[in-house]
């Protein structure tokens, strides 16, 4: 998720093992450790612009690395704390602030490499957006009343909450899931692909999108908590594939090597953008859930094969997009 959110749940996590003397302390290097597997957004570089979604959510969020990362967290924070903690104590602050990090992530759709290095699968659950503002403000209450309560039980109390709002998330996941599967039903499609995703900042809307024949089919599903669902039907688009679309370029190229990168990140759900010409798209992330236009994608140069690709995002903050999106979540 967030880093704000990630952070704050670090927080909490500490205070959940920390003695009443212990939870300023406690809490200060939860947040941190939980801000920690987040460093990995400063693995870039200038020359190769997909390095950075390669490695964002990779091996600092893998469970293996989990001890690793509370160790760095707290050689990083001794000589801070050293004179007001004991050693072994901090690094168990650590431990628990950075332990959830991972997990917490794979809970969205964005893609978290949890089995690294025995596995590069991402692991995706789809049960809440990156940026949830419900679910942060639970976190943010329970850590500032555990601060102020200074007990344990504020932490396991406002924990269970988190662990119910996820569950509610993986009910209405589940609920836009039979919808989506229902429409495909009623236009004779057979998928070979598909992915159903919360839309950002709610569990209210959700995106579809499928593979039915080599075309990509896009479309809104709204959930409410108990009107029937309704059905935004979106656009459809080529699935792109290398050997027809870009026939012709070298496969010892660096821009072939590129688009095959793009295309395992995004999981194969990669497509052009119907509205930029040469721009290969993440079918999975739109502005508007029923959009083919993607969030996000990689520029094609093909008179230039031995350069890298750029990665670029296309967001579209326009009050149309904001007033539409707006209707479908509220069912107008």
């Amino acid at each position: 998720m967030d880093v704000l959110t990630q952070g704050l749940l670090g927080g909490v996590l500490a205070q959940a093992v920390a003695r009443k003397e212990e939870k300023k302390l406690a809490t200060f290097a939860g947040v941190m450790a939980g801000l920690l597997a987040d460093a990995d957004f400063f693995i870039r570089s200038s020359q190769d612009p997909l390095l950075n979604i390669e490695y964002h959510r990779h091996f600092s969020h893998s469970l293996i690395f989990v001890p690793v990362g509370a160790a760095i967290a707290c050689v990083l924070l001794w000589p801070f704390l050293r004179r007001h903690i004991a050693t072994g104590r901090l690094y168990l602050f650590c431990l628990a602030g950075y332990s959830m990090s991972g997990i917490l992530d794979a809970c969205t759709s964005y893609g978290t490499q949890l089995l690294w290095p025995f596995s590069n699968v991402r692991v995706a659950f789809n049960i809440i957006s990156i940026i949830d503002p419900v679910f942060t403000l639970i976190i943010l209450g329970t850590l500032l009343l555990g601060l102020r309560l200074k007990t344990r039980q504020v932490a396991y109390g406002g924990l269970t909450l988190c662990a119910a709002y996820l569950a509610f998330g993986a009910v209405q996941l589940h609920r836009a899931q039979t919808v989506a599967a229902a429409l495909v039903m009623t236009r004779d499609h057979q998928p070979t692909q598909y992915v159903v995703k919360p839309t950002l900042a709610n569990l209210v809307l959700w995106r579809s999108v499928y593979v039915h024949d080599d075309r990509f089919y896009v479309d809104a599903i709204r959930v409410g908590l108990s009107a029937e669902a309704q059905v935004f039907e979106g656009e459809a688009v080529a699935k792109f594939a290398i050997h027809r679309d870009l026939p012709g370029l070298n496969p010892a190229s660096t821009l072939h090597a590129d688009i095959r990168r793009f295309m395992q990140f995004s999981d194969g759900f990669v497509a052009f953008d119907p509205t930029q010409e040469y721009v290969l798209g993440d079918m999975r992330y739109s502005m508007l859930p029923n959009s083919a236009k993607p969030l996000w994608g990689i520029v094609i140069r093909r008179e230039q094969p031995q350069q890298h690709a750029d990665f670029r995002f296309f967001r579209d903050r326009s009050q149309t997009v904001r007033e539409t999106f707006f209707n479908m979540v509220f069912g107008r």
